[in-house]
Protein backbone atom coordinates (compact mmCIF):
# COMPACT_ATOMS: atom_id res chain seq x y z
CA UNK A 1 0.00 0.00 0.00
CA UNK A 2 0.91 3.60 -0.58
CA UNK A 3 1.00 6.95 1.47
CA UNK A 4 1.23 10.39 0.67
CA UNK A 5 3.20 12.46 3.15
CA UNK A 6 2.24 15.99 2.74
CA UNK A 7 3.88 18.86 4.48
CA UNK A 8 6.55 15.74 5.24
CA UNK A 9 9.60 17.68 6.52
CA UNK A 10 12.10 15.50 7.88
CA UNK A 11 9.59 12.39 7.99
CA UNK A 12 8.53 11.60 11.52
CA UNK A 13 5.22 10.98 10.40
CA UNK A 14 6.16 8.79 7.09
CA UNK A 15 8.38 6.60 9.16
CA UNK A 16 4.82 5.65 10.86
CA UNK A 17 3.88 4.73 7.91
CA UNK A 18 6.66 2.77 6.87
CA UNK A 19 6.76 0.89 10.10
CA UNK A 20 2.83 -0.25 9.23
CA UNK A 21 4.17 -1.49 6.15
CA UNK A 22 3.38 1.16 3.37
CA UNK A 23 5.52 2.31 1.07
CA UNK A 24 5.99 6.01 1.35
CA UNK A 25 5.93 9.15 -0.96
CA UNK A 26 6.73 12.55 0.87
CA UNK A 27 6.19 16.05 -0.02
CA UNK A 28 6.87 19.21 1.39
CA UNK A 29 8.03 23.18 -0.19
CA UNK A 30 11.21 22.99 1.38
CA UNK A 31 13.88 20.60 0.43
CA UNK A 32 14.39 18.02 3.03
CA UNK A 33 17.71 15.60 2.73
CA UNK A 34 16.85 14.18 5.87
CA UNK A 35 13.56 12.52 4.94
CA UNK A 36 14.32 9.19 4.64
CA UNK A 37 11.53 8.33 2.13
CA UNK A 38 10.86 9.22 -1.45
CA UNK A 39 10.76 13.03 -1.83
CA UNK A 40 8.96 15.62 -4.00
CA UNK A 41 9.23 19.31 -3.72
CA UNK A 42 6.12 20.47 -4.33
CA UNK A 43 3.34 22.75 -2.80
CA UNK A 44 1.21 20.30 -0.78
CA UNK A 45 -1.96 21.79 -1.33
CA UNK A 46 -1.70 21.30 -5.49
CA UNK A 47 0.37 18.33 -5.39
CA UNK A 48 -3.02 16.62 -3.44
CA UNK A 49 -5.31 17.82 -5.47
CA UNK A 50 -3.40 16.80 -8.94
CA UNK A 51 -1.93 13.47 -7.48
CA UNK A 52 -3.43 12.43 -4.16
CA UNK A 53 -6.02 10.04 -6.36
CA UNK A 54 -3.35 7.75 -7.36
CA UNK A 55 -2.10 6.81 -3.12
CA UNK A 56 -4.12 4.92 -1.13
CA UNK A 57 -4.21 6.81 1.67
CA UNK A 58 -3.08 10.23 2.10
CA UNK A 59 -1.70 12.20 5.57
CA UNK A 60 -1.69 15.99 5.83
CA UNK A 61 0.39 18.26 8.84
CA UNK A 62 -0.28 21.31 7.86
CA UNK A 63 2.48 23.93 9.66
CA UNK A 64 0.91 24.71 12.99
CA UNK A 65 2.41 28.05 13.60
CA UNK A 66 -0.78 29.77 12.86
CA UNK A 67 -2.65 28.06 16.05
CA UNK A 68 0.22 27.95 18.71
CA UNK A 69 -0.02 30.17 21.83
CA UNK A 70 3.59 31.45 21.00
CA UNK A 71 2.67 32.36 17.76
CA UNK A 72 -0.40 34.66 19.25
CA UNK A 73 2.03 35.83 21.75
CA UNK A 74 4.43 37.15 19.06
CA UNK A 75 1.12 38.57 16.59
CA UNK A 76 3.01 37.44 13.47
CA UNK A 77 0.42 35.99 10.92
CA UNK A 78 0.53 32.93 9.25
CA UNK A 79 -1.56 30.90 6.18
CA UNK A 80 -4.97 28.65 7.23
CA UNK A 81 -3.47 26.08 5.65
CA UNK A 82 -5.95 23.14 6.91
CA UNK A 83 -9.27 24.39 5.01
CA UNK A 84 -7.66 24.35 1.22
CA UNK A 85 -5.76 21.22 2.02
CA UNK A 86 -9.20 19.32 3.32
CA UNK A 87 -10.77 20.76 0.03
CA UNK A 88 -7.92 19.13 -1.34
CA UNK A 89 -8.18 16.12 0.12
CA UNK A 90 -11.77 15.80 0.11
CA UNK A 91 -11.75 16.02 -4.05
CA UNK A 92 -9.22 12.48 -3.64
CA UNK A 93 -11.92 10.03 -3.23
CA UNK A 94 -9.27 8.61 -1.16
CA UNK A 95 -9.18 8.40 2.95
CA UNK A 96 -6.84 10.45 4.75
CA UNK A 97 -6.21 12.39 8.24
CA UNK A 98 -5.26 16.07 8.81
CA UNK A 99 -3.05 16.20 11.83
CA UNK A 100 -2.40 19.55 13.96
CA UNK A 101 -1.52 20.81 17.47
CA UNK A 102 -4.24 21.26 20.16
CA UNK A 103 -5.15 24.47 19.61
CA UNK A 104 -6.04 24.05 16.21
CA UNK A 105 -9.04 22.27 17.47
CA UNK A 106 -11.39 25.04 16.34
CA UNK A 107 -10.71 24.69 12.88
CA UNK A 108 -10.66 20.37 12.51
CA UNK A 109 -13.92 18.11 12.31
CA UNK A 110 -14.28 15.98 15.18
CA UNK A 111 -10.70 15.05 15.93
CA UNK A 112 -8.94 12.49 18.00
CA UNK A 113 -6.23 13.31 20.19
CA UNK A 114 -3.03 11.09 20.48
CA UNK A 115 -0.73 11.51 23.76
CA UNK A 116 2.66 9.69 23.87
CA UNK A 117 2.14 8.77 27.40
CA UNK A 118 -0.18 5.80 25.35
CA UNK A 119 2.58 4.91 23.61
CA UNK A 120 4.91 4.44 26.26
CA UNK A 121 6.87 7.69 25.77
CA UNK A 122 8.49 9.85 27.66
CA UNK A 123 6.85 12.84 26.24
CA UNK A 124 3.31 13.95 26.15
CA UNK A 125 3.76 15.49 23.13
CA UNK A 126 -0.73 16.48 22.43
CA UNK A 127 -1.64 15.67 18.56
CA UNK A 128 -5.11 16.03 17.01
CA UNK A 129 -5.67 14.17 14.00
CA UNK A 130 -8.94 14.79 11.69
CA UNK A 131 -9.97 11.53 9.64
CA UNK A 132 -12.15 11.61 6.47
CA UNK A 133 -12.68 10.12 3.24
CA UNK A 134 -14.43 7.01 4.94
CA UNK A 135 -11.15 6.78 7.94
CA UNK A 136 -12.20 5.71 11.00
CA UNK A 137 -9.65 6.01 13.89
CA UNK A 138 -9.49 4.94 17.48
CA UNK A 139 -6.99 6.01 19.89
CA UNK A 140 -5.63 4.21 22.95
CA UNK A 141 -7.04 5.10 26.53
CA UNK A 142 -5.21 8.49 27.32
CA UNK A 143 -3.03 7.57 30.89
CA UNK A 144 -2.92 10.34 33.65
CA UNK A 145 0.12 12.60 33.56
CA UNK A 146 1.84 11.94 36.49
CA UNK A 147 5.56 12.85 35.31
CA UNK A 148 6.25 16.49 35.12
CA UNK A 149 7.56 18.46 32.08
CA UNK A 150 11.00 19.51 31.79
CA UNK A 151 10.58 23.39 32.03
CA UNK A 152 12.00 24.53 28.20
CA UNK A 153 15.70 24.25 27.38
CA UNK A 154 16.69 22.91 30.94
CA UNK A 155 18.19 19.67 30.92
CA UNK A 156 15.36 16.45 31.27
CA UNK A 157 15.86 14.73 35.31
CA UNK A 158 15.07 11.44 35.23
CA UNK A 159 11.60 11.50 36.79
CA UNK A 160 10.13 14.53 34.28
CA UNK A 161 8.95 14.05 30.41
CA UNK A 162 10.47 16.22 28.04
CA UNK A 163 8.87 19.15 26.06
CA UNK A 164 10.37 18.77 22.26
CA UNK A 165 9.66 22.73 21.55
CA UNK A 166 11.81 25.77 20.71
CA UNK A 167 15.77 25.56 21.49
CA UNK A 168 14.95 22.13 23.86
CA UNK A 169 17.91 20.78 25.37
CA UNK A 170 19.33 16.91 24.83
CA UNK A 171 18.98 16.78 20.92
CA UNK A 172 20.17 13.25 21.30
CA UNK A 173 17.42 11.92 23.90
CA UNK A 174 14.71 13.65 21.80
CA UNK A 175 16.02 11.34 19.25
CA UNK A 176 15.90 8.30 21.39
CA UNK A 177 13.30 5.53 21.09
CA UNK A 178 12.31 6.59 24.81
CA UNK A 179 11.35 10.08 23.39
CA UNK A 180 10.47 10.36 19.24
CA UNK A 181 12.30 8.30 17.85
CA UNK A 182 13.31 9.50 15.14
CA UNK A 183 17.62 9.14 15.40
CA UNK A 184 18.24 10.51 11.81
CA UNK A 185 16.31 14.18 12.89
CA UNK A 186 17.90 17.72 13.92
CA UNK A 187 16.63 19.76 16.22
CA UNK A 188 14.42 21.39 13.88
CA UNK A 189 12.95 18.62 12.65
CA UNK A 190 11.89 16.91 15.79
CA UNK A 191 10.40 20.06 17.39
CA UNK A 192 8.57 19.97 13.82
CA UNK A 193 7.34 16.31 14.21
CA UNK A 194 5.21 14.10 15.75
CA UNK A 195 6.56 10.51 16.80
CA UNK A 196 6.01 7.61 14.03
CA UNK A 197 4.52 5.81 16.99
CA UNK A 198 1.27 7.91 16.25
CA UNK A 199 0.80 7.37 12.14
CA UNK A 200 1.82 3.79 12.49
CA UNK A 201 -1.35 3.19 14.94
CA UNK A 202 -3.37 5.20 12.27
CA UNK A 203 -1.64 3.39 9.35
CA UNK A 204 -2.22 0.22 10.57
CA UNK A 205 -6.34 0.96 11.40
CA UNK A 206 -6.74 2.74 7.76
CA UNK A 207 -4.40 -0.31 6.38
CA UNK A 208 -7.24 -2.53 7.62
CA UNK A 209 -10.59 -0.42 6.82
CA UNK A 210 -9.12 -0.04 3.60
CA UNK A 211 -8.60 -3.47 2.80
CA UNK A 212 -11.94 -4.89 4.40
CA UNK A 213 -13.71 -1.88 2.30
CA UNK A 214 -14.87 0.02 5.21
CA UNK A 215 -12.37 2.85 4.13
CA UNK A 216 -11.91 3.84 0.71
CA UNK A 217 -9.21 1.85 -1.41
CA UNK A 218 -7.00 3.06 -4.43
CA UNK A 219 -7.97 1.12 -8.00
Amino acid sequence: MTVLDTYGCQGGAGMGYWLAGYDVFSVDNAPQPRNPFAFIQADAVAFIAEHGHLFDFIHASPPCQRYTRCQKIRGREHPDLIGPTRAALEGTGRPWVIENVEEARPELRDPVMLCGAAFGLRTYRHRLFEPGGGLTVVPPPHPDHVAPLAKMGRPVAGHEFMHVVGNFSDVPLARSEAVMGMPWASRDGLREAIPPAYTELIGRQAAAQIRTGSGEAAA
